[in-house]
C-alpha cells in the first residue's frame, strides 16, 4: 500500500500543501468569523449574507470556495496515499468525500448572487440544499474514509482515527447550523481541524519519505 504514495513523492508532496492550506484557511477563517463577526454584526440572521453586508459576503463566498477546491484536493490526495487502503469503500469514500467538497465549492458560487434574500426564499432554500447535499456526500464519505483507513493497518497511532472522526463531526454538521445558525462559523472550524490533523498525518508520511529517499 505504501507503494501507492511513494510512487508520486513531488505530487503528493504538492497535495498534502495544499491539503494543509486548506484546511488551517477553514479552520482560521471559521475561528475569526464566529470569535469577531457574528458578536459584532449588525446584518440580520434572517439574510442569506449573515453576517457579512453583501461586498464583504462575496469576498468570503469566494474565499470559501477557494479552500473547498484545496480541501477537495488534498482529500484526492489522501486516497492516492493508500492510508485508506484500496477497498471499495476507501474507493467509493473518496470518491463521494471529493465530490461533496465540490458541490460545497457550487453551493459558495451560485449562492454570490443572493446575499440580499431571505433564509426563506425559495432562492435560498435552493442553495441551503446545495449546502446540505454537500454536507451529507462529504459526511457518508469521510465516514466510509475513516472506517476503511481503520482496517487498512497503515496508521497505527492518533491519525487512523482522524478520517473517522472528522465525518462524524461532518455529520453533526447536519444538525448544528440548521438549528443554531449563529454556530455555523464555529462548526465548520472544527471541520477545519479534523481536515488538518488529516493533512497533518499525511504530512508526516511525506517527510518519513523524503528523508528515506536521501
Amino acid at each position: 500500500m505504501s507503494s501507492v504514495a511513494v510512487s508520486a513523492p513531488t505530487d503528493q508532496r504538492r497535495s498534502v500543501s495544499v491539503f494543509i492550506a486548506g484546511a488551517a484557511g477553514t479552520t482560521i477563517v471559521g475561528l475569526l468569523v464566529q470569535a469577531l463577526m457574528i458578536p459584532t454584526t449588525d446584518v440580520a440572521d434572517d439574510r442569506w449574507s449573515y453576517p457579512w453586508e453583501t461586498g464583504p459576503f462575496v469576498a468570503v463566498s469566494l474565499l470559501y470556495a477557494l479552500l473547498h477546491l484545496a480541501v477537495a484536493i488534498g482529500l484526492v490526495g489522501f486516497g492516492r496515499s493508500g492510508v485508506a487502503g484500496t477497498s471499495r469503500s476507501a474507493r467509493y469514500g473518496i470518491t463521494l468525500a471529493v465530490a461533496g467538497t465540490l458541490t460545497l465549492t457550487v453551493g459558495e458560487l451560485v449562492g454570490l448572487p443572493i446575499g440580499d434574500a431571505l433564509t426563506d426564499d425559495t432562492s435560498a432554500q435552493v442553495v441551503g440544499a446545495v449546502f446540505g447535499l454537500g454536507v451529507l456526500m462529504s459526511a457518508i464519505g469521510l465516514l466510509m474514509v475513516g472506517t476503511a483507513t481503520l482496517r487498512a493497518h497503515v496508521w497505527h497511532d492518533w491519525r487512523r482515527y482522524t478520517p473517522l472522526v472528522t465525518g462524524i463531526w461532518s455529520s453533526v454538521m447536519l444538525v448544528i447550523p440548521p438549528t443554531i445558525p449563529k454556530a455555523l462559523p464555529g462548526t465548520v472550524a472544527v471541520y477545519g481541524v479534523g481536515l488538518l490533523a488529516m493533512a497533518i498525518g499525511l504530512h508526516r508520511d511525506s517527510a518519513n519519505q523524503t528523508k528515506g529517499l536521501s
